[in-house]
């Protein structure tokens, strides 16, 4: 297994694990690799230190503790995913129907959940306007699926 250090145009870095070197080359090559925090797919291979797993395991006491001694905008990209998957792992994606399923359960024809879906800034402002909470917010897409 390989584990490598990429980095998307948009200077975005993140690690890919391959099964070969042959393995990252045709997924390059195939445009398959994609930023998990914008999805683009222009990604380039960075310099990275082997990975040595000596058996002994650490305890995370935070997510402050994760992230001590890492480039503070990597930190950054790795707690924005983190808030990404939980919001995925924690609302129901109602797809186009955001708008209306966020008035049903504002008004009480619908219950109450976290939902998520998409909505054109006019039905975004029309919301807001009748008093609505919402936050529009950009999930990349690659965190919608299962990462492998």
């Amino acid at each position: 297994m390989k584990v490598l250090d990429l980095e998307c145009e948009q200077g975005h870095v993140f690690e890919g694990w391959f099964a070969s070197e042959d393995d990252f080359l045709a997924q390059h090559a195939g445009r398959l690799i994609l930023c998990p925090v914008c999805g683009n797919d222009t990604v380039t291979r960075r310099l990275s230190a082997p990975r040595l797993n000596l058996g002994a395991t650490q305890l995370v006491e935070s997510p402050t503790a994760e992230f001590a001694g890492t480039d503070p905008s990597r930190a950054m990209q790795q707690q924005w995913l983190m808030a990404c998957r939980h919001i995925i792992d924690n609302t129901v994606d109602v797809g186009t129907e955001f708008a209306a399923q966020a008035r049903k359960i504002h008004h009480g024809e619908a219950i109450e959940r976290s939902i998520r879906g998409q909505a054109s800034l006019q039905e975004v402002q029309t919301l807001l306007d009748e008093g609505i909470a919402v936050v529009p917010i950009v999930l990349p897409d690659s965190l919608k699926g299962p990462l492998q």
